[in-house]
């Protein structure tokens, strides 16, 4: 293969899949400027019930989430995109799967153990 050839597919390669522009970053950035900025406040200011500062926060923590993901890491449902997004998913389906997996197994092992007669103390003081 020319070397001449390399160059000209890497820059087409390049121009053809979605890069952020100096605006979307900094409305991205705003963005979670703004989400982090909230999230402070809720809890700082006391301006919430406290019943409802950790269904805010972990809302707002999300809607970060989702700034970050589309303007800093460009997932989206674009042609370019697809591929990415659908990795992602994946990715976060087989995270979902381990964790509630393992947390499944635990309580079942809590809940199937034979239950001590003694406390941990007691069974101390008797030895």
């Amino acid at each position: 293969m020319n070397a001449t050839h390399a160059p000209s597919n890497h820059t087409s390669f390049h121009a053809a899949s979605s890069h952020g522009s100096l605006q979307s970053y900094t409305i991205g950035f705003a963005l979670s400027l703004l989400l982090t900025f909230a999230s402070f406040g809720a809890v700082m200011l006391d301006v919430l019930p406290r019943q409802m500062r950790l269904p805010v926060v972990v809302g707002l923590c999300v809607a970060q989430l989702l700034v970050q993901l589309v303007y800093f890491l460009h997932m989206g449902s674009s042609p370019d995109q697809r591929a990415n997004t659908g990795i992602f998913v994946c990715t976060a389906a087989l995270i979902v799967i381990v964790i509630a997996g393992s947390l499944w197994v635990m309580h079942n092992a809590n809940a199937n153990m034979m239950p001590m007669q003694f406390s941990p103390a007691e069974a101390r003081a008797k030895e």
